[in-house]
This record gives structure tokens, sequence and C-alpha cells, in this order.
């Protein structure tokens, strides 16, 4: 990957919360992940573990955006 730009964009990709789900409803690894190198795919798992932290610091409960998706799929809502 020779632009800084497509590997920035890249790990904001990977550090969202969103991942696409498999026809069983589990959920798979972001597609971006798998056009990230060792040091990218570090790189967002940084980048989506302090966005998780600042989303939680920031919710009435405590709870990041991907905490409350699990919690949502346990209580059965959509």
């Amino acid at each position: 990957m020779s632009d800084p730009r497509d590997r920035e964009a890249l790990i904001e990709e990977v550090a969202c919360a969103w991942r696409p789900r498999g026809p069983d409803g589990g959920v798979r690894a972001h597609p971006s992940w798998h056009d990230l190198d060792d040091e990218g795919r570090a790189e967002g798992f940084e980048a989506a573990f302090t966005a998780r932290q600042v989303e939680a610091a920031l919710d009435p409960d405590g709870l990041s955006s991907a905490a409350r998706s699990v919690l949502a799929r346990i209580r059965g809502a959509t």
C-alpha cells in the first residue's frame, strides 16, 4: 500500500464499530482488516479500543456502541 491516505482510511474503517454479518448471523472481520499489514492492524485495534473508551465515557450507562449492540442482540432487539 503506497498511499498513506489509503492506509489511514483503512485504519479508520477497521476502527469503526460496524462489522458485517455472515449468513449465520455471526460477526465477521471488517473487510478492510484484510487489506492492512500487521502494523496497520495493530493501529486499527488501538484506534478502535480508544474510540470504545471515549464512547463509554460519554454514555450515561458507561457503554460503548459495541456493548450496546451486543446487549441488544442478547435481549432480542432488532
